[in-house]
């Protein structure tokens, strides 16, 4: 039976950390079954999920400690599930853009947070504009709308939301 961990950790980007990571993992007897990584500033951050025997997520956990040591990186890692299927949910692609502005990423999350629909993947980026270089906002999310949700009316209350915040929007169904 397969286990799992969640694997969390921080530190100064330089080449090679996803290789040595990655490698321990394979050579723990384990697979990364899925990541998300990233460069922000000059940190190197990731969050990934493995999967493998209880003995070898057992091991995994265990030498965490060492391997943060070792790649100079802090690593939290925790025992987690499988992701249980969500029936009745439908998945869609929230895309914003605008002038950057404080708050826009709490207020979306709270908008779709209002109504009962999650968050399932978000990731932001600022960005200077073509010729002018405003600083600009760029937001996508991809969320679990419930299937008995009316989605015009979603659609219809989103856009007026946006239209108060002075952003650009799309709500569109995800593609797979």
């Amino acid at each position: 039976m397969k286990k799992y961990l969640v694997i969390s950790a921080v530190g100064e980007d330089r080449p090679g950390i996803v290789n040595e990571l990655s490698r321990s993992i394979l050579e723990g007897g384990c697979n990364v079954e899925d990541s998300r990584m990233t460069v922000l500033g000059g940190e190197f951050a990731l969050v990934l999920m493995i999967s493998g025997s209880w003995n070898a997520i057992g091991k995994m956990e265990a030498m965490v400690p060492a391997l943060g040591k070792k790649l100079d990186l802090t690593i939290v890692a925790r025992p987690t599930d499988e992701r249980a299927a969500r029936p009745g949910m439908v998945p869609y692609t929230v895309d914003v853009v605008s002038i950057d502005q404080p708050g826009i990423v709490h207020k979306v999350a709270e908008f779709f947070s209002s109504r009962g629909i999650n968050i399932e993947d978000l990731s932001t980026q600022t960005y200077p504009a073509a010729h002018t270089g405003t600083p600009m906002f760029s937001l996508n999310i991809t969320v679990s709308v419930p299937a008995d949700l009316h989605i015009g009316r979603l659609r219809d209350e989103f856009t007026d939301f946006c239209d108060e915040l002075n952003v650009d929007a799309s709500l569109e169904p995800a593609r797979s």
